[in-house]
């Protein structure tokens, strides 16, 4: 593959293992794979097992569930049904400010792809399954990965989405099932049967990141594999460190690094606070950022989760506020539109956020936001809700002298440089014309958890941001409108 692949840059605090090879290679083919990379063994099903279990391997996603739990559930139903099971990568990354499996897929697509044929060889797969976003570097890179390999069994690639919700994990398994890319409304466990329509097989589903570890940790062994990390969790972690001015740099780091070290090393500074496990992760204030450990047990102290490792330092020149505000709104129409939190929750969280940014009603609004994440905590159907809760409540706490200016009034003056990155491609929103709207209050009826109503019926916004599962709503809105005052406009 010689098209030239514009993806983030890399460095490497301490060892390079899985970034080995990538300060000379803009991608590893076979062939430099194996010239940076020695030779991979062939363990059997106990043997990788257990050194998942020594090194204590977990998914490198978000949710940090161990892999041999998983891969043993898995097995145990391969073994009590008689059906083999499939291998499947999660490449599908749609959260803004997290880069590093992209960069794996394009970049490193055989160390990916040796973890997952590690495990398709010594449990006996019937198929190797690598999700990735559709228009992704990773959708040309890996097929061409597959085709210069020797594989245990068949392989293919899905191509999902490039939504928040698309990385779900039950999200991904019914796309590969054919069905809409969306989170299961009922959760099942993957290991229990999740691929394969009617005759359902078990699964072994975990991110491109800890297919990779699994292969470095089967060249290295548990022992060398630990040399590096802390005791409790052993080896490197990929993170994605966001630069404004520079686009986003994936660093590898050993587990119990020093976030300052890492920004340090970066060009960067805390600022007003730190987000660190991407926008289902949490905020940390500045002293405690500069010298948090990356690590699962450092952050927990602090409040704080690794999450999928995407880190933002969020400039002093910026309204907190504000920034939270376009991304909550944001959250709220990447979901699926499922579940009461989703629907409602979210939303209404990111009405009152905003309404708090420009000033208005003061406490009872704060009181709003925090009353909407609440509900939305624990009762969705995926962890959405619950990730975007902890997102925004954790920036209330670091940002409540910012909070506490816009609660009491104009606010504390600084503009909204859109720092936290989002996608610059908009949805389709739904547009006021007031020349004509009449404040018949139809569409608030037809469309109610999009348009709101003011004092005087008429909409309290003139664009309103419609996602995926609003857009019938919408649509109905905009057909039955008597004056004729709405439109849909799409990017």
């Amino acid at each position: 593959m010689s098209t030239r692949i514009d993806l983030p840059q890399v460095r490497h605090l301490g060892p390079a293992r899985l970034t080995a090879g990538l300060d000379r290679f803009q991608r590893l083919d076979l062939a430099s794979h194996a010239h940076v990379h020695p030779p991979l063994p062939r363990p059997t099903r106990d043997n990788l097992l257990d050194l998942a279990e020594r090194v204590d391997l977990r998914g490198r996603g978000g949710a940090g569930f161990p892999f041999a739990r998983k891969a043993r559930a898995a097995m145990a139903t391969a073994d009590r049904t008689g059906a083999r099971p499939v291998i499947v990568v999660n490449g599908s990354e749609g959260e803004p400010p997290s880069a590093k499996d992209r960069m794996l897929l394009a970049r490193a697509p055989h160390l990916v792809l040796d973890g997952a044929c590690l495990a398709a060889a010594a449990f006996g797969a019937e198929e190797i399954v690598i999700g990735v976003t559709a228009g992704s570097p990773g959708e040309v890179s890996i097929p061409a990965a597959l085709d210069e390999r020797d594989l245990p069994c068949p392989a293919r690639t899905v191509c999902l989405p490039e939504r928040f919700v698309s990385g779900e994990s039950s999200a991904l398994i019914r796309g590969v099932n054919g069905l809409p890319v969306q989170p299961a409304a009922v959760r099942a466990r993957a290991a229990e049967g999740g691929t394969g329509g009617v005759r359902r097989r078990p699964t072994l589903l975990s991110n491109a990141e800890t297919w990779a570890q699994l292969a470095v940790a089967a060249r290295l062994g548990p022992g060398a594999y630990a040399a590096v990390g802390t005791t409790a969790e052993p080896g490197t972690v990929l993170l994605t460190v966001n630069r404004p001015a520079s686009g986003p740099l994936v660093v590898e780091a050993p587990f119990g690094t020093r976030l300052g070290d890492v920004l340090d090393a970066c060009g960067l500074r805390p600022g007003a606070g730190v987000l660190v496990g991407g926008y289902h992760g949490a905020w940390l204030g500045p002293v405690d950022a500069v010298g948090a450990a990356l690590s699962r047990t450092g952050l927990a102290g602090l409040g704080g989760t690794l999450g999928a490792g995407a880190i933002v330092a969020l400039a002093a020149d910026t309204c907190p506020l504000g920034e939270i505000t376009r991304v909550a709104a944001w959250l709220a129409g990447e979901s699926a539109g499922q579940c009461g939190p989703c629907r409602r929750g979210l939303p209404d969280a990111a009405e009152a956020l905003a309404a708090l940014a420009t000033g208005a009603d003061g406490p009872a609004v704060l009181e709003d936001v925090r009353r909407a994440l609440g509900g939305a905590q624990g009762g969705g159907a995926c962890s959405h809700p619950d990730g975007t809760a902890r997102f925004v409540l954790s920036a209330l706490d670091v940002f409540a002298q910012d909070v506490e200016a816009h609660v009491a009034g104009p606010g504390c003056g600084r503009p909204v440089l859109g720092v936290l990155p989002l996608p610059h491609d908009e949805g389709a929103r739904l547009e006021v014309d007031w020349s004509r709207c009449a404040g018949h209050g139809l569409c608030g009826v037809l469309a109610p958890g999009l348009v709101r109503l003011g004092p005087h019926g008429y909409p309290a916004s003139t664009t309103v941001p419609v996602a995926p599962w609003q857009e019938h709503g919408a649509r109905r809105a905009v057909n039955q409108c008597p004056a004729l005052a709405l439109r849909m406009r799409r990017p």
